[in-house]
């Protein structure tokens, strides 16, 4: 049997996260995946992360991954791959099936950071081929550059539904509706805003009926449900499709963690184990970290993972209390501010209607996915003042604060508190150098200039769609519902290596359009 100071189970963001803690301090470290690749979600995840620079905001979660994967190894972590963990016991010792053997392993710690898994739900025809996980899909588009279909109905409008629906449009797919039972939204609204403006349709109260067709996905039916869930007759609209995407939630993986005696909880988001805020569970020397322990961020995840490999650390006798107390405080603090503002634990469930500034929320956001144009000026991202100039159209209290970082002449403000809403500085002029625009986790902000030419306004907007347009392109300018608004064309497409693949594309539209035009498709050229 082989012996190690600690053993983590995943090597995923949390995993991987505890992992280098832990071999910073000098523990014998090895990690056990399952998968043929290290970094669990993140390398499916090739949207930029919210939060602050700490937390490693505007940063793509494959990006984070390797970064993740290169101290790991810089500290000596053992990872082992196609790696099942199929057994942790009470004494801590782990079984592992490797090939065709069975091996055993002692920890005198263990971190249990197996994270969760897609749920499902049942429907007529829900067996046929083409009804897929929205994980499943992100897995064959990032991972493989393979289309999960052609004509794509999404269900669930959580941020994996949001985020996953805009990777299809990315990878050329049709997204033919966004649908959920929910009345609102469910994830964030600047991720609704950018589906939605690419011309998706938001179907809120509304659920699948039937999958159709008899060897395959051919069409999905969807009605509108009553406050009961009950169908409302009448209400049935029919799709042409090939593929359903499910993005109903996640499930904890916490069956290693039962199996070894730790005192479980039920909870809404699932069973998950009983544990301290340094990732302790009832038996001492096991530790969980993210997803496992409770369903949140690859954000919070790494987070978690840090206390834990740190905690586990100190139970070693590898570094004294004091220190991890003055390292867990300052981890605490990073981790509470992820879970602060609109989308914090306590508030899932509830409608928010005002932004903790006192401004009502949009509530057509909630439920169609984009801002009304009479809305937009109410938040203080929004000012009507001459020259180019950042309209920020981020109207919730998320986690995010880049754009404020980004720009070098201080004209946003968001504060020390990052759930704030972003403001201009009315003081400050704008250089229209847009990292601003590239910075935005969300591409909720636009540069707006309605001096340019008589008659004529230059709208900035965040482009990150293959191929590129070129300059003097011809197109069509979309508002944010997606409704074609008026004909546009391309003065520049600007790309940069600070800017991380997220193109700057100027377009000139009647200045009466200067705050409706949102997105710009280019007119095929017969």
């Amino acid at each position: 049997m082989t012996r190690y100071d600690l053993i983590v189970v995943g090597a995923g963001p949390a995993g991987l996260s505890a992992a280098i803690e832990a071999a910073k301090r000098g523990l014998k470290v090895i990690v056990f995946d399952e998968n043929a690749k290290p970094g669990g979600q993140l390398f499916k995840q090739i949207h930029k992360f919210f939060g602050s620079k700490e937390h490693k905001a505007k940063i793509r979660g494959f990006k984070i991954g390797e970064e993740l994967l290169r101290e790991a190894s810089t500290y000596g972590v053992k990872v082992e791959l196609n790696a099942i963990v199929i057994g942790l016991y009470l004494d801590k010792e782990v079984t592992v099936k490797q090939g065709e053997e069975i091996r055993h392993y002692k920890g005198d710690t263990v971190i249990v950071a197996t994270g969760a898994s897609e749920n499902m739900i049942t429907f007529e025809g829900w067996t046929l081929p083409g009804v897929i996980g929205a994980g499943a899909a992100q897995t064959m588009m990032n991972l493989h550059h393979i289309k999960p279909g052609k004509k794509i109905l999404m269900l669930g409008t959580g941020n994996v539904g949001l985020v996953v629906s805009y990777q299809l449009l990315q990878a050329g797919c049709e997204v033919v509706a966004l649908v959920d039972a929910s009345s609102k939204v469910g994830g964030y609204g600047v991720h609704a805003a950018k589906v939605a403006r690419c011309g998706v349709p938001f179907y809120l109260s509304h659920t699948i009926i039937r999958a159709e067709g008899e060897e395959g996905v051919t069409g999905v039916t969807i009605g509108e449900v009553d406050s009961r869930w009950n169908i409302i007759p009448g209400t049935e609209k029919t799709f042409e499709a090939d593929t359903i995407c499910l993005a109903v939630g996640l499930s904890p993986m916490s069956q290693l963690l039962k199996m070894a005696g730790c005192h479980m909880v039920d909870t809404p988001g699932g069973v998950v184990p009983e544990s301290s805020e340094k990732g302790a569970t009832s038996i001492p020397g096991i530790f969980v970290a993210g997803d496992v322990s409770g369903i949140e961020e690859a954000s919070s995840a790494m987070i978690e993972g840090r206390i834990a490999g740190i905690a586990a650390a100190e139970y070693l006798g590898f570094i004294p209390r004091e220190e991890m107390k003055d390292h867990l405080a300052q981890l605490e603090v990073a981790l509470l501010s992820l879970r602060e503002g609109m989308f914090a634990p306590e508030n899932r469930g509830k409608i928010i209607e005002k932004t903790e500034e006192g401004i009502d929320i949009s509530m057509n956001l909630l439920k169609m996915g984009y801002l009304e144009e009479e809305e937009v000026e109410r938040f203080p991202g929004v000012l009507n003042t001459k020259g180019i100039h950042p309209v920020i159209e981020c109207t919730q209290n998320i986690p995010c604060n880049p754009c404020q970082d980004a720009c070098s002449r201080k004209c946003i403000k968001i504060g020390s508190k990052i759930t704030a809403l972003p403001s201009i500085d009315e003081s400050k002029d704008c250089s229209g150098c847009g990292l601003c625009v590239a910075s935005c986790s969300g591409q909720a902000i636009f540069l707006v200039n309605e001096e340019q030419e008589a008659g004529y306004a230059t709208v900035t907007l965040p482009y990150e769609f293959l191929p590129l347009p070129s300059k003097g392109d011809k197109g069509i300018a979309l508002d944010r519902s997606g409704k074609e608004v008026c004909k546009a064309s391309v003065l520049e497409v600007k790309s940069s290596k600070a800017f991380d693949h997220t193109n700057l594309l100027t377009m000139r539209v009647p200045l009466s359009m200067a705050m409706k035009a949102r997105f710009f498709v280019r007119q095929e050229v017969c």
